[in-house]
């Protein structure tokens, strides 16, 4: 079931879990514990969205972020934000190389297995996309700059799967994400110059 917008079919399970995905976006700016139950509820209409659409990676990855969100609930709840006390920082050329390493073996890795269990019809964006997440969250909790890059690669390889896979409203929201995405960069990488330059300032 579902509604046609612009003579496209969207799903009402695609149609709430993205919009609820856009939502929690705004709620974790406001540092609400809202974030957290609904972003479970969106992994969850997201997870039966993507199985249905034969992608693998991205219904794994709702997995992931439903038990990153039971975490980060069961922490805010107790008041132990992780994201508190976090250093904001540029990451070094080996850490960048690193994360770049990391982001080709894992999507060659995990694209083989997708492929071999027949889990995906476009096993490799599906791979790098479920990869990149990891990374994104990984770098994040490190309060490396570069997670931002990282998201919008996601972003850029998720567009076009989600329109070739029929999920058009999907996309659009991809489109939005990768938008935010920019800003956090821009935001993110101005304070980690100014903290270098504060580290390097005599006292």
């Amino acid at each position: 079931m579902g509604l046609t917008i612009f003579g496209q079919k969207i799903a009402y399970t695609e149609l709430v879990g993205q919009v609820l995905a856009l939502a929690v976006v705004f709620l974790a700016q406001r540092r609400s514990l809202l974030t957290w139950p609904v972003q479970l509820v969106s992994v969850a209409l997201l997870f039966t969205v993507y199985m249905s659409s034969h992608l693998g990676g991205l219904a794994t990855r709702q997995i992931v972020v439903g038990a990153i969100a039971v975490y980060g609930w069961y922490a805010w709840v107790r008041r132990r934000d992780p994201v508190f006390g976090v250093v904001v920082r540029k990451g070094s050329w080996r850490e960048r190389v690193a994360v770049v390493g990391a982001f080709v073996v894992g999507t060659v890795a995990f694209a083989l297995v997708l492929d071999a269990l027949d889990a995906s019809w476009a096993p490799w964006p599906d791979a790098a996309i479920f990869v990149g997440t990891i990374l994104a969250f990984a770098l994040q909790g490190l309060g490396l700059v570069e997670f931002w890059l990282v998201w919008l690669v996601v972003d850029a390889v998720g567009v076009p799967l989600q329109i070739q896979s029929g999920l058009y409203f999907s996309a659009l929201v991809y489109v939005i994400f990768a938008g935010l995405v920019v800003h956090g960069f821009i935001d993110w990488n101005r304070t980690a110059r100014r903290l270098t330059q504060a580290a390097k300032s005599p006292l």
